[in-house]
């Protein structure tokens, strides 16, 4: 008994970590977005767009080739979480889990605790899986749109800036979305460790908040 109140006390508290940090990166890329390299990389970005777009006919293979980039690194991620959630799929099918030795797990060891353990590995899979498939849908958009000759086709100055700050948001979007599905790569890293005991888990909520530092 005394193990398992392990799992209700530091695995709780070690998420609520990492929520708390997300919260607090989040109100700081709202309010204070230049003091984030989440922030600087979006305002960088609206930059980039405005200059791809200042001359299609010059910057158009390199706008489309960096997109294509982009959604080359967002692929990978997809497919690396989707092949990842079938992995763990089958382990829960399968009940191979039951067979590991339980000689190094200090916590829950129960049939019911392992399945919750690998639920929650699953469950951030497939979130990276459906974060980065969104990534995909934005970029895909963006390479489409910022070849459009804005200047050729619309002389009102207003609308040229509507047009190419639409295209900004597609792009940082899309980057947005890359980030949060690497994040929950982030998320499942502990997760993972949960398998072994709480102890692991908790010590490791840690080291996600440093690697987040680095989008």
């Amino acid at each position: 008994m005394g193990k398992t109140i392990l799992d209700y006390s530091l695995v709780p508290l070690g998420l609520v970590i990492m929520v708390a940090y997300h919260i607090w990166l989040l109100y700081r890329v709202m309010k204070h977005p230049t003091k984030t390299v989440i922030g600087i990389n979006a305002i960088n970005r609206r930059f980039w767009v405005r200059a791809m777009m200042e001359d299609v006919s010059k910057n158009g293979v390199l706008a489309v080739q960096t997109l294509r980039n982009n959604i080359m690194a967002s692929t990978v991620l997809a497919s690396t979480a989707i092949m990842l959630s079938s992995l763990i799929a089958v382990l829960m099918s399968s009940g191979s889990g039951n067979k590991s030795p339980r000689s190094f797990v200090f916590g829950d060891r129960s049939e019911l605790g392992l399945s919750v353990k690998f639920f929650s590995i699953l469950v951030c899979f497939l979130v990276a899986f459906l974060l980065n498939v969104q990534s995909i849908r934005y970029y895909s958009h963006a390479s489409i749109l910022i070849n459009v000759p804005f200047k050729k086709m619309c002389l009102n100055h207003r609308h040229q800036h509507l047009s190419t700050e639409y295209v900004a948001r597609s792009v940082n979007r899309g980057s947005y979305f890359w980030s949060l599905g690497l994040r929950a790569f982030y998320f499942s890293f502990p997760l993972f460790l949960w398998i072994f005991g709480p102890i692991p888990m908790f010590l490791s909520c840690f080291f996600p908040g440093f690697l987040a530092l680095f989008p």
